[in-house]
Formats: structure tokens, sequence, C-alpha cells
């Protein structure tokens, strides 16, 4: 009967361990954020993963009374600063800035990576999407994706096209398998200097940065033959997407994202989406990301996990067929 009484004592005493642990969860959660949170960005500052975090972060910190300290940990297109996030504590004061450079691209480019792309991530949401314009030197005989297909076809390995880094080197290599073409992509250190070799004439064509892009298309230094995303940009609205004009269903552009540790409370992580998601729906942050070529998403988490998937799925054949990998 002892035994069996201190069973009976050890269920209760557990049961009440449960239900304070759960009280003080909820505690922590109502009281969230009780400091500063830091967001890994692997990226360098001054870029657009940069800009992104610092207009959040500005509204954050009006609203929660807490700053956003932005921790830029470059490296490895993106891998040293996303092992970072993934090894944090998961306790939603570690954040981390997420592309689909580095959770899509890499999952495939990369043949061992030190954290999971998937399981070792709680998605938060994706803030939004910059997509990328098709540019052309205005000496390329072609005004249009139509004519592009043709003449690559018909010049097969002469035409050249400049890429800035990953993401831009696959969506011209999506471009060549989708379009059943072979032109020459010639990768640079950096989108800049990506973009610059297509205006001097070093290269005929070039995947650009929508803002970026217009100064140049308007002076007439570059040509814009498509935009990469589904939908035209509200900043070059005469500029029709690469889909309508001559290859459905082609889409190509950079998304960003925020992640916590895969092990941050659901709690924590629906509770940092709602007030990302508010921000994101203020008039003057949407018109901000807006002006800058950013198409705003805004999605949950679930929804943001699924992306992710969709993403490692759509890039792994294309990195394999351009044999492609990162040491």
């Amino acid at each position: 009967m002892r035994r069996k009484f201190q069973g009976v004592a050890g269920v209760v005493l557990a049961a009440c361990g449960i239900s304070a642990c759960g009280v003080h969860a909820q505690q922590t959660i109502s009281h969230y954020p009780a400091k500063p949170i830091r967001v890994i960005v692997p990226f360098g500052p001054g870029g657009p993963t940069d800009f992104l975090v610092r207009t959040l972060g500005q509204k954050m910190a009006e609203s929660w009374g807490q700053q956003l300290i932005v921790d830029h940990r470059t490296g490895a297109n993106g891998v040293v600063g996303a092992e970072l996030t993934a090894r944090a504590a998961p306790d939603g004061y570690t954040l981390g800035m997420a592309t689909n450079g580095t959770h899509g691209i890499n999952a495939s480019l990369f043949p061992k990576l030190s954290y999971d792309t998937v399981k070792d991530f709680a998605p938060v949401t994706r803030i939004g999407l910059a997509p990328y314009v098709l540019i052309a030197h205005p000496s390329l005989p072609a005004r249009g994706v139509k004519e592009l297909i043709a003449l690559a076809r018909a010049r097969p390995g002469e035409i050249t096209w400049s890429c800035g880094g990953s993401p831009s080197q696959l969506a011209a290599e999506l471009f060549k398998k989708t379009a059943g073409v072979n032109v020459i992509v010639v990768p640079y250190k950096g989108n800049s200097p990506a973009v610059t070799a297509a205006m001097s004439g070093e290269v005929s064509l070039s995947f650009g940065n929508v803002a970026q892009s217009v100064p140049q298309v308007k002076a007439g230094r570059l040509r814009a033959l498509g935009v990469g995303s589904l939908q035209r940009s509200a900043v070059m609205p005469d500029v029709p997407t690469v889909a309508e004009a001559g290859l459905p269903g082609f889409e190509a552009g950079a998304w960003y994202g925020v992640l916590a540790p895969a092990a941050t409370p659901r709690a924590l992580v629906e509770r940092l989406n709602g007030e990302l998601v508010r921000i994101l729906k203020l008039p003057d942050v949407q018109q901000r990301l807006r002006g800058e070529a950013y198409d705003v998403i805004a999605d949950t988490p679930d929804q943001f996990a699924a992306a992710i998937r969709a993403e490692i799925a759509k890039w792994a054949p294309i990195v394999k067929q351009a044999g492609l990998r990162a040491e």
C-alpha cells in the first residue's frame, strides 16, 4: 500500500509540475519581449536583407519598446549566419533572416550542411519578394523574351549572361532549362558588377534587381525584357513578366523572411508572426517596401514552411543539371 501511495503522490506532484511549467510559459510569452532581440543577418551591411530588418526593427521598437540588434554574420553564401540561427537558444531572443538562397538553393548547392534547412528552423514569416528583371544591353537584337529565345536558339553558345551570386545564377540556369536554350552564364562577384557588365556590353544579358535597374533602363543603358515575378512590378508596370512575354510559368526572384531556431515555442512564433504581419500591413511600411520594388508577402508560419520546401524542390534539379557544387 505504501508503494501505491508513493506512486499516486508522484503522479500528483508531476501534474503540479506540468501545471507550473505551463503557467511559467504563459507568463514568459505574455511578457515577451523583455529584452532586446538579436537578428542574425547572413550577409553584409547595406544590402536588401539589412534594409528590410532595419525597417521592421524600427517599428517593432516603437510598439514593443525593445530594440532589434542586427548581427551581421557573413560567409559561405549565408551558411555561417544560418548555422548560428539554428544553434541559438530557442527563446525568441535570437532570430535569423533567410532568403531563397539560404533556405532553398543551399540545400542542393552544398553537399554537406551542418544543419537541416527544414528541421532546424521555425519559420515566422516571409517579408517580401524582390523579383528579378531580365535586362539586356541595347545592342542585343532582341526586344522581348520570344525574340531572345529565337535568337539564342539560332546562336547557341554565343550569347553571354552575367550573374552576381547563386540565386541569380540559378535563375539564369532556370531560364536556360525552361526555354531550351544554350547561353553562357558568367559569374561575377556581386549583383552590381554583373549588371555593370551588361551595361558596358561586356555581356549581353543579366538578371538585375528591379529597383536598381529602373534608372539604367530609363536612361537607355539597358533594355528590360521581362520581370521575373508572376505579376507585373508596380515600379515597371509597362514591362511584361517573363511568363506572359513568352515563357509560361517562369518565376525568379529573391524572397526574404524571418526564422527562429526549431525548438522555439509555437506561441512565441505566432506572437512574432502577428507583430511582423501587423507591421507589414502598415501603409507607410508598404509604401517604403514597394518604393524599393518589393512585393509584400506577410504569410503564416505554415505557409512559409511550405514555401521553403517548395523552393528546395524547385532548385534541386536545376543545381544538378548545371553541375554546380559549393565546397
